[in-house]
């Protein structure tokens, strides 16, 4: 039995197929870029049907090349926190909102939870504009039409495909509206967001599957009664699949943005450890939950930098960044894109300090890298705190592995930590996969993680 496995990310989808150990098969991978439209407002958006015709797109190239043939199981990691406003046919009234927009803000008269930080304890969330409590009442204001009903980006795109899509709690943990500990829709949370159960989706329950709708069965035949699991979010699929699935244990992660987080085992009804004010938690499933913080800026900084730089590629830029130490660099702010929550900088916050005549360009490149990695192992200090011990740190995703340099500063500010480095670029995939499978621990042994101070 291979599995297919489903990257539903912000800058692009991708399917690719995996073994029975969830490891990819080579040359089985479909990948679409996908162009977030950004406006000067803060605007930062997908457009739904481009979309859903991308993961489409995808489903057929893996299909004209037979490898949809042996598929016993569909794993998906999806972006976290989208939303999608709904027409009552489930026309969209308008794009995707992702995770970067930055638009949202309190309508008149709202005033947020009466105890704040009983709510973060309840939902791991803030009353924020990244979350769903601040979004919809945004939106209803904002939008020509009032919407029948809101959904995610994953929820929009299965609900076309499959027979039913109801929202898994890892991807309903990331609206902002659920209670961690019950697994239900907060009180509070839709009091907030002034939504009532019938304009969200439904929950999906416990070991839930999904089955392809009968005309996308006929175009993928080798799909046909295969399984769906519900996804899992993007940012929780890369810890299992950077084998960090245990409190010892931290992910950083650095795709289109960064994260560090930490899992722990968590049953539904189960009291949660606290939560420090400065940290978000989700759940990685109905066993398990998530802690950590995240970043607007990650490789989408790293590809930013060096196209506005002009500064070479691969090698060439290895060699002019030896010069340089990591931790000696410009001082930098690289909140280019603005705070995630709780933060509330906006877009267009980063900065650079130190310039003089002798800057070169990779001085300032050096510094906007070297500066990510400093927010990470300040923050990656108060994750520690919830456990009174210091982590392990397993470095992945696809732009980390993209520089010896980055990856160099990152073991510099993460000291006196061990730091190792994940090499599957597809930690997220293969991650949803291990937890649909049912085999959440194995993702450490399917790729050898070297220690950084053996050489690269």
């Amino acid at each position: 039995m291979n599995i297919l496995a489903l990257d539903l990310g912000t800058s692009s989808v991708r399917g690719l197929v995996l073994d029975a150990d969830a490891v990819p098969l080579p040359g089985a991978l479909a990948r679409r870029k996908m162009a977030i439209t950004i406006g000067d407002d803060g605007a930062a958006t997908l457009d739904a049907a481009e979309y859903l015709a991308a993961l489409e797109a995808c489903l057929d190239e893996l299909n004209a090349a037979g490898h949809l043939d042996r598929i016993g199981l569909v794993a998906t990691a999806a972006q976290w926190h989208s939303v999608l406003p709904l027409d009552h046919d489930g026309t969209p009234l308008g794009p995707v909102l992702t995770w970067l927009d930055s638009r949202a803000m309190a309508t008149r008269g709202a005033s947020g939870p009466a105890d704040m930080n009983a709510f973060h304890q309840r939902t791991g969330t803030w009353w924020h504009r990244f979350y769903w409590t601040m979004r919809l009442p945004w939106l209803r204001e904002t939008l020509s039409r009032r919407p029948a009903r809101f959904v995610g980006l994953v929820e929009y795109a299965f609900g076309a495909l499959l027979e039913d899509a109801p929202m898994s709690v890892s991807q309903a943990s990331g609206t902002g509206l659920l209670d961690l500990r019950t697994l239900d829709w907060d009180a509070e949370a839709l009091q907030l967001s002034d939504a009532h159960a019938g304009e969200l989706p439904e929950l999906a329950p416990v070991d839930w599957t999904g089955r392809l709708r009968a005309e996308f069965a006929r175009r993928w035949p080798g799909l046909r009664d295969v399984p769906w699991h519900g996804p899992t979010g993007d940012g929780a699929a890369s810890n299992v699949g950077s084998g960090c699935v245990d409190p010892y244990r931290a992910a950083v992660t650095v795709g289109t943005s960064a994260a560090v987080r930490l899992v722990q085992a968590a049953p539904a009804g189960a009291i949660l450890p606290p939560l420090p004010t400065g940290l978000w938690r989700y759940r990685v499933d109905h066993r398990h939950i998530v802690t950590g913080t995240a970043y607007s800026a990650g490789g989408n900084l790293f590809a930013w930098a060096k196209k506005v730089l002009l500064l070479p590629d691969g090698a060439e830029l290895e060699a002019a960044l030896s010069a340089i130490r990591p931790g000696d660099t410009l001082v930098a702010d690289p909140r280019l894109g603005g705070d995630r929550p709780p933060g509330l900088a906006p877009s267009g916050s980063g900065h650079i300090h130190n310039l003089s005549f002798g800057t070169r360009a990779v001085d300032i490149f050096a510094g906007l890298m070297d500066a990510l990695c400093r927010q990470v192992a300040a923050d990656l200090t108060q994750i520690e705190s919830t456990v009174d011990y210091p982590v392990e740190v397993v470095l992945g995703g696809g732009a980390v592995a993209a520089s010896d340099w980055w990856r160099d500063a990152f073991v510099a500010a993460l000291a006196p930590r061990s730091v190792s480095h994940v090499r599957n670029p597809e930690i997220g995939a293969t991650g949803a996969a291990l937890i649909a499978i049912g085999r959440f621990h194995d993702g450490v042994k399917l790729e050898r993680i070297s220690r950084m101070d053996e050489g690269h």
